[in-house]
């Protein structure tokens, strides 16, 4: 744990937007499935964020098929996945649900996975950084695609405390999945 005096440890929220998914017909919104391109990227992510040591200790994901999927296929790339639990608060959530289901991550949580869905995450990401690395927020702005990772830090005593412009963007990135040969 990284402690500076009177400011707590060091946390990090890792926003994960789900893979893209696929449009069948007669299908509904939640129950919709990853396409073949969400099913490369998915594993995609989970690589990019154990390459990055970037591992939560705890995942919060919107129960939506597409959400679920890509947890599975990302979480299935590291030698023990966090735990995880599913809140249909996050599906199709806004800024203020958002807060609302992160601040209530218990304290001993230094590292928080949160998937879900736009435009709701690229908000809550623009809204809890008050800076960020290079050109992360930039990019952030133009578009925030399907599979795309923000990694949050801020420091602080408990999620309880976490508020808008708080947090710096640390990194930004769109991992993609290699197309199989044939």
């Amino acid at each position: 744990m990284i402690e500076r005096a009177g400011a707590g440890p060091l946390r990090r929220l890792i926003v994960l937007r789900h893979a893209k998914s696929a449009w069948p017909e007669g299908v509904g919104d939640q129950r919709r499935p990853l396409g073949r391109r969400g099913l490369r990227d998915a594993p995609a992510a989970g690589r990019a964020l154990a390459e990055a040591d970037c591992l939560p200790d705890l995942a919060l994901c919107s129960p939506a098929v597409r959400a679920r999927r890509t947890w599975e296929l990302a979480s299935a790339q590291w030698g023990t996945p966090p735990p995880v639990r599913y809140d249909r608060r996050l599906y199709a959530a806004g800024v203020p649900a958002l807060f609302e289901v992160v601040r209530e991550v218990p304290r001993e949580v230094e590292t928080l996975l949160l998937i879900g869905h736009n435009p709701g995450l690229e908000e809550l990401v623009l809204s809890l950084a008050g800076d960020g690395l290079d050109d992360t927020l930039e990019r952030v702005r133009a578009k925030f695609p399907t599979s795309a990772i923000a990694v949050l830090a801020w420091r602080g005593t408990g999620w309880s405390a976490l508020a808008p412009g708080a947090a710096l963007l640390t990194s930004f990135i769109v991992p993609r999945g290699s197309k199989p040969q044939r």
